[in-house]
């Protein structure tokens, strides 16, 4: 499946967090990198141009996945399974508290 979403700081590109065949990965946007008002998403993800990865969602990006009611919430309305972290990224933080946003890049059909 392969789901992508762009990273946002305030309404800014950041950069793009990936769904791989081994688990995720982040990378920062060039523009962001070079850009003087750039800083890191998170403390744990110094800006670097080499991409970040892991086997498990980064703790993060997972932080911003609503939890308890709030969760069960989501999952219903959305139909995502309560498991699917990608999904539950995807589908509730593209507004969540704080300046850091996620939108789904939408893939195309090949």
């Amino acid at each position: 499946m392969n789901r992508r979403g762009y990273v946002y700081w305030n309404n800014d590109l950041a950069g793009e967090i990936r769904e791989t065949d081994t688990g995720y990965e982040f990378a920062y946007d060039h523009a962001w990198l070079n850009s003087p008002n750039a800083q890191p998403v998170s403390l744990t993800l110094p800006l670097r141009p080499e991409p970040y990865t892991s086997q498990t969602m980064f703790p993060f990006f997972d932080g911003l996945i609503p939890e308890g009611w709030l969760l069960s919430v989501t999952a219903k309305t959305w139909k995502v399974d309560s498991r699917d972290r990608m999904g539950l990224l995807l589908a509730a933080c593209r507004d969540p508290i704080g300046a850091v946003s996620i939108r789904a890049v939408e893939m195309k059909a090949e």
